[in-house]
């Protein structure tokens, strides 16, 4: 059995704050579903959707950083890597996605039957083919997310080429396998919310923006805990610089594929394409993607063009905290308007939407927490963070020694 390592203090309180928000919010759910178990089945998408994007981000930046090799990549790998084992336990948080196909999906309910076009997707969008379609893709995220932590934990002994030969070589075919596993996920489990839409940019849609939300949670746990052991002396501002222009990049990306979209469905204006965006600009929807462009671009964009707030580790992490919030409307925006109870009367935002978001979040926090205590929270056998860290222990003890 594996040592539970100390945490900071600050992610301790993270830990005990996620216990709380989880219990509260799935005890909301849980009488909310009592009350409209069609709008539970609803609001519990929206939130299951963002958090395991974020599982599924922290498990694509682990395997990225294998690949490029940066210390960005070095004193992130234990953050990213716990949010990667995370996926097991949201795993059986999908069951009640499974258990209310009818009532989320139009392909699986009972209209399906009098829809011509549904009918000719039958052949995939079905009940057993969607299960068996989950089950795999949740397979391929655990195996990745084991065997990378596996072997990322056999390097804490030193310096092994072999091994190391071998993440990167699981990385490059696992990032390929997670992105064709995140592409199809995106269709089942939110595109088809309207079966009458189609886009061939969705998956990359979703890809860059799972990746964005498990960066900007990343940097947001590290920069809650740089200045805390055994970070403090080891993560300094040319890593925070590295992950500010990595999230800036991501943003920057995200946005372009997101535009890309809008402008070749509304130049074409086909009749199967058009009304998927016309329910978003109408009806109150408009004002927040609005919002969107605003606060989940323009303004991050422009605060990431400064050298200073990439560099400084509160900076980073507030402007990186205001993204992950944005994602959440990114997100809401993307799948609520195809749910008839949200987007059938214009914009609306119910009680259980923040009840599922926040009591599944506080879920993935404790859950998140637990993974981070069960390794050591950098590693410890690379030579950059071995030699950081004595220099670390050296100055403190240098220090303590002036003062005596």
């Amino acid at each position: 059995m594996t040592d539970m390592q100390a945490l900071p203090p600050q992610l301790e309180r993270l830990k005990s704050a996620g216990a709380v928000a989880g219990a509260l919010g799935l005890a909301a759910l849980a009488v909310g579903y009592a009350m409209d178990p069609s709008q539970f089945f609803r609001s519990y998408l929206f939130g299951y959707l963002f958090w395991i994007c974020v599982a599924l981000g922290g498990l694509a930046l682990t395997m990225i950083g294998h690949q490029s090799g940066g210390r960005w990549a070095l004193v992130t790998r234990r953050l990213a890597e716990a949010a990667a084992r995370t996926l097991p336990a949201l795993a059986l948080l999908f069951v009640p996605i499974a258990l209310g196909l009818g009532r989320l999906y139009p392909w699986a309910g009972p209209e399906a039957a009098h829809d011509p076009l549904v009918q000719q997707k039958a052949a995939y969008l079905n009940g057993p083919f969607f299960l068996g379609r989950a089950a795999l893709y949740f397979a391929v995220w655990s195996l990745l997310a084991h065997l990378t932590s596996r072997w990322s934990r056999q390097l804490d002994g030193g310096p092994d080429a072999a091994v190391a030969r071998r993440l990167r070589m699981l990385s490059g075919g696992g990032l390929v396998a997670l992105a064709l596993t995140i592409t199809f996920m995106s269709v089942d489990w939110a595109m088809s919310l309207d079966p009458h839409w189609f886009s061939t940019v969705y998956g990359v849609w979703f890809m860059i923006g799972s990746l964005l939300s498990g960066l900007t949670f990343v940097v947001v746990v590290l920069g809650l805990s740089a200045a805390e052991p055994p970070f403090a002396g080891v993560v300094g501002k040319d890593d925070f610089h590295d992950l500010g222009k990595l999230t800036f990049a991501f943003l920057m990306f995200w946005a372009y594929i997101s535009f890309s979209q809008f402008l070749i469905i509304w130049s074409a204006n086909l009749p199967e394409e058009i009304p998927w965006y016309l329910r978003r600009f109408q009806g109150g929807w408009e004002w927040l993607i609005l919002a969107v462009v605003v606060l989940h671009f323009a303004l991050p964009y422009a605060l990431l063009l400064s050298q200073d707030v990439k560099r400084h580790a509160s900076r980073l992490r507030a402007v990186a905290a205001w993204i992950l919030v944005m994602r959440a409307v990114d997100l809401f925006w993307l799948v609520a308007p195809d749910s008839a109870g949200h987007g059938a009367h214009g914009l609306h935002v119910h009680w259980m939407d923040v009840a599922a978001w926040a009591g599944l979040g506080g879920l993935f926090l404790f859950l998140y927490a637990l993974q981070l205590k069960s390794r050591p929270l950098l590693p410890v056998g690379e030579p950059q963070i071995r030699e950081a860290m004595a220099g670390a222990q050296g100055g403190a003890a240098a220090l303590a020694g002036g003062h005596a």
